[in-house]
């Protein structure tokens, strides 16, 4: 069977062309379950990966929940190796919860896969998603999930494994009939999971209840009046400036819902969005000119004259401080999932500087002073292992902001494989929140 452009592969390898690079070491990611929907995305992303000068690295997750697990593996690791590509396996380890599994599972398979990712020096994972999964997700919000929306191009979910690391979704408009028809045609088999008909689980449940979608970008969600919804409602923070300082930002008052969602979770450093009442309730005093403090996702909210002020709430580090991070020598380690730290000699370890501002010395004091008050005691500072005064951390270790880039990536500032080498591989790039081509 010939491929041409009619199909849904078309699309598809369009998508990899405007994204990827062509002809550089670096190996494009694959997540491959061996399901049909994966399976296709091998044979596409394969023929392009030999047409553009690439490798292919494929990676699956044996999720240790089926006694057919390994013989699954074992089928994906050969697809992979027949196709072209690299292969790696990786496995859940541990205990696994009684409730909530399928959302446990998927966090650790985007974990897994982006430390793998990264580890082998990728910068994009691609993943199989179809217009069948955008409409399951939409079901399975309208009954009460929290599960987030598909886009094509999206930051790696998983933190800090994830980070400067980007998902490309190219089969959004393919429906899932019609991607098993063409492997079909190809005389290709996958995978069927029994677990995707279970109805005990919600998505099960979801995907019964709907027709198969079919190709084009009809299915796509849409708003109440039928307009089609945006990928990610943060245009108007995408088409300004955000004024920022090196681990905080100032934003203005009428700012986005989704891109204050974003910068919460990003200068809170966790992985988890706010709740659609509590971030909407935000907006709504922000927008009302009220002058009050708040805190939401570990971030800490002030407006002011000059807009609203967004540091990490130190009150969180005072109230369950964590412990001592140790660092081992060249290693880069991520505190409070907002600092990457590399330190060159043992012995050290990163604390949070409430408390400990006034053991600092004279110059690391008046560092400090530079900062908005409320960003102080939020910010990393070093200890010795046997004891002695902190340093701040800028002046022991290399040390790098992380929400700046992470904001960029979760706002589209950096939409191309070659604006994420500096990211993924620890530089310090020009900040893409300040770039003329934005303003």
């Amino acid at each position: 069977m010939s491929r041409t452009d009619d199909d849904w592969t078309g699309p598809v390898r369009a998508r990899l062309s405007a994204r990827l690079e062509r002809n550089v070491d670096h190996p494009l990611g694959l997540a491959l379950s061996g399901g049909g929907d994966s399976i296709a995305l091998l044979h596409v992303a394969a023929g392009w990966a030999r047409a553009n000068g690439r490798r292919l690295l494929a990676l699956t997750v044996d999720h240790g929940l089926s006694p057919d697990s390994a013989a699954w593996t074992a089928f994906a690791e050969q697809a992979a190796r027949d196709a072209g590509a690299d292969w790696r396996g990786l496995t859940w380890r541990g205990l696994k919860p009684a409730a909530g599994l399928p959302a446990a599972a998927r966090r650790a398979r985007h974990a897994l896969i982006a430390a793998a990712a990264r580890e082998a020096g990728a910068r994009i994972v691609l993943f199989a998603h179809t217009a069948d999964d955008i409409a399951e997700a939409g079901l399975m919000r309208a009954g009460g999930s929290t599960l987030g929306r598909l886009r094509d191009w999206a930051p790696s979910p998983a933190w800090p494994e994830g980070r400067g690391l980007m998902l490309l979704r190219p089969m959004l408009d393919a429906g899932r009939a019609e991607v098993r028809d063409w492997l079909t045609g190809r005389g290709a088999s996958w995978i069927d999971d029994p677990a995707n008909e279970d109805p005990k689980y919600a998505r099960s449940r979801a995907r019964a209840s709907l027709l198969p979608v079919g190709g084009g970008g009809a299915h796509r969600e849409t708003t109440r009046d039928g307009a089609p919804r945006p990928d990610d409602g943060c245009a108007a923070v995408r088409s300004s400036p955000l004024p920022t300082g090196e681990g905080w930002f100032q934003l203005p008052r009428d700012i986005d819902a989704q891109a204050l969602a974003a910068a919460l979770v990003c200068v809170g450093g966790g992985d988890r969005p706010p709740r659609g009442d509590r971030l909407f309730g935000l907006l709504a005093r922000l927008r009302s000119g009220e002058a009050f403090t708040a805190t939401l996702c570990g971030a800490r909210i002030e407006p002011g004259a000059a807009g609203v002020l967004l540091t990490r709430e130190p009150g969180e580090l005072n109230r369950r401080p964590p412990p001592p991070l140790p660092l081992s020598p060249g290693v880069e380690a991520v505190w409070d999932g907002r600092w990457a730290i590399t330190a060159d000699e043992p012995g050290w370890s990163v604390v949070p500087a409430g408390g400990r501002r006034t053991a600092l010395s004279d110059a690391d004091r008046a560092a400090l002073k530079a900062l908005p008050p409320a960003a102080r005691g939020g910010w990393p500072v070093l200890i010795r292992n046997g004891g002695g005064a902190p340093v701040l951390a800028q002046t022991a270790a290399r040390t790098r902001s992380l929400i700046e880039q992470r904001l960029a990536l979760a706002l589209d500032r950096m939409t191309h494989e070659r604006d994420l080498g500096a990211v993924i591989h620890g530089a310090t790039p020009p900040n893409p929140l300040f770039s003329s081509r934005h303003q």
